[in-house]
């Protein structure tokens, strides 16, 4: 007799679930709240599917437990991963280890997953909002606003508030706290910083290839480097984003948060003093301001070297430019959230310790990927775990 499986959530993480138990022999159901599935897949890499990354290290894996997280993607590598998509039919390309489908869609990869789920006979139910879960007797009972389902086996798959504009709290997040399973808050992560100061509308628009420092109660903790993106109310780009996970959790912590600027990476402080006096005898006619150009965007240039400021106090500004960070815009603009269910409350094929045949997968759990495909590939390796244990009978 086919085992049941009951996945809610039909995003990445659900999609692969479901395919995995479906080989292995269960019969699945997927609840989808949204009117189709895979909607967050297709916003990803901006609608190109950046779907995973050649570089594989736990460093990549934020979150309480690293090392863990690892466990279950070396049960499902990113070569693994390859595979599953080029037998489905997806041509990959490298883009310095940042891998695409070679059309640029994210529709092709959403396409054939929902051609792979036909082809196992997957059951996918859409607008349906599962309001609660509960054991009964030897099964489960899944309760939708509309229905009841019944399951040998849950997956829990349902994502987190991350680029949606919901207020309430996740339901892998709720379901957590009604069976005692412990959580840590979901922040969001992989999105811009707002800076305290009321005038940085004057440097919106400005991108330079630079490099980003955060520095924690006065400790400079971690640095990125790449395309900063500055805006009207702070600052943006992926050097940003990878920091922005441990800017807002030290910031909701009471920390004293500072993203440290370096506009001009490929200078030491002497190499650029140096550089802007030799730049003063060259043209003496010009001011401070006007010997930046060609050097900095134009907008760019009253910050470093406002009106009065001496060589060294420009200097200084150039390499480590100060905004204080007070929080992100909106979780709607996040990619991703940090937090969520710990990885220590689940064995290693992501069964609840406590709750024989209840899964999670894929957002609900406290791990976030960094930029570059990770999220997706923990997306892929959650659900293949999960969904391939889950359906095993004899166990």
């Amino acid at each position: 007799m086919k085992k049941r499986i009951a996945i809610i959530g039909g995003g990445a993480a659900g999609l692969m679930a479901g395919i995995m138990a479906a080989r292995k022999g269960g019969a699945v159901t997927i609840l989808e709240a949204n009117e189709k599935p895979g909607k967050k897949l297709l916003a990803t890499g901006n609608g190109r599917c950046n779907f995973t990354n050649t570089a594989q290290d736990k460093r990549y894996y934020r979150g309480s437990d690293s090392n863990l997280a690892m466990n279950i993607i070396n049960q499902f590598s990113m070569s693994d991963t390859l595979i599953f998509f080029s037998k489905l039919g997806i041509y990959s390309k490298n883009r310095n280890g940042w891998m695409y489908p070679n059309s640029d869609q994210a529709q092709a990869v959403l396409d054939v997953l929902l051609k792979e789920a036909v082809y196992r006979k997957i059951k996918i139910k859409t607008r349906e909002v599962v309001r609660d879960i509960c054991r009964q007797d030897q099964e489960w009972a899944i309760k939708t606003s509309a229905w009841e389902y019944y399951a040998d086996a849950v997956i829990v798959t349902s994502g987190s508030p991350a680029g949606l504009n919901e207020k309430s709290k996740p339901f892998a997040m709720s379901l957590a706290e009604k069976l005692g399973i412990e959580t840590i808050p979901m922040l969001p992560a992989l999105t811009a910083l707002r800076g305290k100061k009321n005038n940085l509308s004057a440097w919106a628009g400005v991108r330079v290839q630079g490099a980003v420092t955060l520095i924690l109660n006065g400790i400079p903790m971690k640095s990125e480097s790449g395309e900063i993106q500055l805006t009207a109310y702070g600052i943006s780009g992926i050097p940003v984003f990878q920091l922005s996970r441990y800017a807002l959790r030290a910031a909701c912590e009471g920390c004293s948060v500072l993203a440290e600027l370096d506009f001009l990476p490929d200078f030491t402080e002497d190499q650029l003093y140096v550089n802007l006096e030799t730049r003063e005898e060259n043209c003496p006619y010009k001011t401070l301001q006007e010997n930046f150009i060609g050097l900095l965007p134009s907008k760019l240039i009253p910050f470093v070297a406002p009106r009065e400021a001496d060589l060294r106090e420009v200097v200084r500004n150039c390499k480590h430019y100060p905004v204080a960070v007070k929080g992100t815009s909106s979780m709607k603009q996040a990619q991703v959230c940090s937090g969520g269910i710990l990885l220590r409350e689940l064995d290693s094929h992501l069964q609840s310790r406590e709750y024989p045949d209840l899964y999670f997968a894929g957002e609900a759990l406290d791990v976030d990927g960094a930029c570059g495909g990770y999220n997706l590939q923990w997306a892929w390796s959650s659900g293949a775990v999960s969904g391939s244990y889950a359906a095993e009978v004899d166990r």
